[in-house]
């Protein structure tokens, strides 16, 4: 494996601007370009820049030119990274500050705590902090550290090696994380501490985070708002968990009589917390309804009815009568301390309208105390209904991959998200740049139906350049949400763009497709040159089922990672299962970004078999040089620059997919619908959209 090290700045103010993701990307844009002229000079900066995303919709190349002479600078000079640095910085300021410019995240990191989408107070931070102080203090590892000072910066440090977050996301979703993958000691050393962090950014992605621009070396060095920012997102998917039928079945309630329950499954949960409160405060009298987490909720007047509907052996008369909104939050938060329920924020919050603040005791009132029916029969025909439309394992696998890619719009429910088509198509142009005509296009929300059918035939013509099996599918069966067809076609793109970045990282296949044939062929020759006897015939080899091969694999590529102590004979039902978990949480230490699940391994499901398959090899070939052998042809080695284990975000242009539609096939693309599989997410460089 080749040695960790980040992007390393001098100038730390200057290094504090970008993340380890875009120091990265930039750093390989400038060798590059070094490499082709021998130097690099302010002449050589105009059109290069103007193809980066940052400034590729906001300058022309002869505006960066005149913003160069204007600063003063000789386009003869030579420059250095540093200079280059600089000088994107520049740009960036002026294109933030240009009418119809776009502000970008370099700037937006600028900011004293931030996050992709907020920003953080000190407020937030303290929250945060009790949260962990509450869920963690029993954790064999961490009591030594905790409680925390929610006043000081100790959340920073502990965060450092990995172990809080790897822990906190298995408070959130349990079973997340297979904790014996997690390296903890006292004085980790720094690849353990990658190890981590590597594992918790994948595993982060696998629940439904947005980790698109943060990179392991960003948490190594304990960044404030890139810290704070995971956590928050970590905490709220926790908060929101059992907001839906399946988990809490008396939702049913809420269900109007002229309301359909599909309605209700497909909802967000943050709208279907707001939905619950709002049937609250509907009983309770309150003539407003709340749509938002801030300024409906600014007042203190819904909560004091919502807790006066929920708790009234604690209402207090006087949070009603008082005309002052600071002096009516503190009586609000007392009621609900009152009743047991945790403090997530203080009065100032609800004043000021934190919506993040105010989301978490919305919730935390939820899960107390719901004040929903608990009617058998309600309760029996919730979990029916649940049982025929809950979105299943492969609906939750496409979900996670798709906004793992951070697109602008969150999918919460796949077949209702993707019916007007715009997700599709944010998708498709986040993979392969270009393909889609966004002037044919209709942004939601959309009231006029064919302006959806528009959108999805459109995804269909660039699936059939792609080549994709869509014998008669048309637009209108996206629209109409057909699952059947809708999973078909998003297995093919999954697969279809693991097997082109399996392909880009062959500098020698001389445009030979990568097949499934040659993946295996891989992975049965990885494991045969360590001097192990197992073998698979295919990727729905029953022996998979034991999970014994994937560990095998995974210790051919780097001996280190596995320990065989932890392993199983994977005979019995739950050693499969231990070996199984082990097996994932060890790929995303390793550096696999993978969505699937123990079961998949344990049934054998042969589309996740082969993308976790073709996942560990696409990580294994950008360590070293290929031996010609070891499949049909070599491929390229890693990047320069380049983290020892691929960013969960990707990190740098050449590892997306840029390519002609004439060119690309797909062997036997025409797959079973019962998709459930999730290739390597990491086909587009997030880095490449931030620049």
């Amino acid at each position: 494996m080749s040695k960790f090290e980040g992007v390393i700045v001098s100038d730390q103010s200057l290094q504090s601007q970008f993340t380890q993701v875009e120091l990265r990307s930039l750093k390989s844009k400038f060798v590059t370009l070094k490499n082709q002229n021998g130097k690099v000079t302010f002449g050589d900066l105009p059109p290069l820049m103007v193809k980066l995303n940052a400034f590729r919709d906001t300058y022309g190349e002869d505006e960066i030119r005149g913003i160069l002479v204007e600063s003063g600078a000789d386009f003869t000079n030579d420059i250095d990274f540093e200079t280059f640095l600089k000088t994107y910085l520049n740009l960036q300021t002026q294109a933030t500050a240009k009418p119809g410019g776009r502000r970008h995240s370099s700037s937006f990191l600028k900011e004293t705590v931030t996050t992709l989408l907020h920003t953080i107070g000190e407020s937030e931070k303290s929250c945060y902090v009790a949260h962990i102080n509450s869920y963690l203090s029993d954790d064999p590892f961490l009591k030594q550290y905790l409680p925390l000072n929610p006043a000081a910066n100790d959340i920073y440090d502990l965060a450092k090696d990995g172990v809080l977050l790897c822990k906190l996301i298995n408070v959130a979703v349990p079973g997340t994380i297979d904790e014996r993958a997690i390296n903890c000691k006292r004085n980790p050393s720094l690849w353990e501490v990658n190890e981590n962090h590597t594992l918790c950014l994948n595993s982060a992605k696998a629940i439904g985070c947005t980790v698109v621009n943060i990179g392991a070396q960003d948490l190594v060095e304990g960044r404030p708002h890139l810290v704070l920012g995971l956590i928050s997102q970590i905490i709220k998917i926790q908060l929101l968990a059992d907001l839906n039928l399946k988990k809490t079945p008396q939702l049913l309630e809420l269900v109007d009589e002229n309301d359909e329950i599909e309605e209700l499954l497909n909802l967000s949960p943050e709208k279907v917390l707001l939905k619950w409160m709002n049937f609250h405060l509907r009983r309770a009298g309150y003539e407003k309804t709340v749509r938002n987490f801030s300024s409906d909720v600014k007042d203190g007047e819904a909560y004091a009815y919502l807790l006066n509907v929920l708790a009234p052996e604690h209402c207090n008369p006087a949070t009603l009568d008082t005309k002052d909104a600071y002096e009516r939050a503190s009586l609000v938060i007392d009621h609900a301390e009152r009743m047991g329920c945790k403090r997530y924020l203080t009065p100032r919050d609800i004043v000021e309208g934190t919506s993040n603040l105010n989301l978490a005791f919305v919730a935390q009132l939820f899960h107390h105390r719901s004040g929903l029916s608990t009617d058998t029969k309600k309760i029996s025909y919730a979990e029916m209904i649940t049982d025929d439309v809950q979105t299943c394992r492969e609906e939750r696998c496409f979900r996670m991959w798709i906004n793992s890619f951070g697109i602008s719009t969150h999918v919460n429910n796949l077949f209702e998200d993707v019916r007007n088509g715009w997700v599709l198509l944010e998708l498709l142009d986040k993979i392969f740049p270009g393909s889609v005509n966004w002037k044919q296009a209709t942004r939601p929300p959309i009231r006029m139906p064919f302006r959806k059918v528009e959108n999805c035939n459109q995804v269909i013509e660039v699936g059939t350049q792609l080549r994709f099996s869509l014998v008669n599918v048309a637009g209108n069966d996206i629209v109409q949400g057909n699952k059947k067809l809708i999973l078909a076609l998003l297995w093919q793109l999954m697969r279809f763009t693991m097997l082109q970045l399996l392909k880009n990282l062959r500098s020698h296949s001389q445009g030979k497709e990568i097949r499934d044939a040659d993946i295996l062929k891989w992975v049965n020759r990885t494991v045969k040159n360590t001097g192990r006897t197992s073998h698979i015939e295919s990727f729905k080899d029953k022996s998979l089922s034991s999970g014994l091969f994937f560990l095998e694999l995974l210790s051919a590529v780097e001996p280190r990672v596995v320990n065989w102590n932890l392993v199983t004979k994977g005979v019995s039902d739950d050693e499969k299962r231990l070996n199984a978990t082990y097996t994932i949480s060890v790929a995303r230490k390793l550096g696999c970004s993978i969505f699937l699940l123990p079961e998949d391994i344990m049934e054998v499901n042969q589309k996740m078999i082969l993308t976790l398959a073709a996942s560990i090899m696409y990580w294994s070939l950008q360590q070293q040089p290929e031996d010609p052998d070891s499949i049909p042809s070599p491929a390229a080695t890693t990047m320069s620059d380049a983290s020892p284990v691929p960013s969960v975000c990707g990190e740098d242009e050449s590892f997306s997919i840029g390519i002609e539609f004439s060119n690309l096939s797909v062997d036997d693309a025409t797959s079973d619908t019962t998709a459930s599989s999730q290739p390597e997410s990491d086909v587009v460089s997030a880095a490449d959209e931030l620049l």
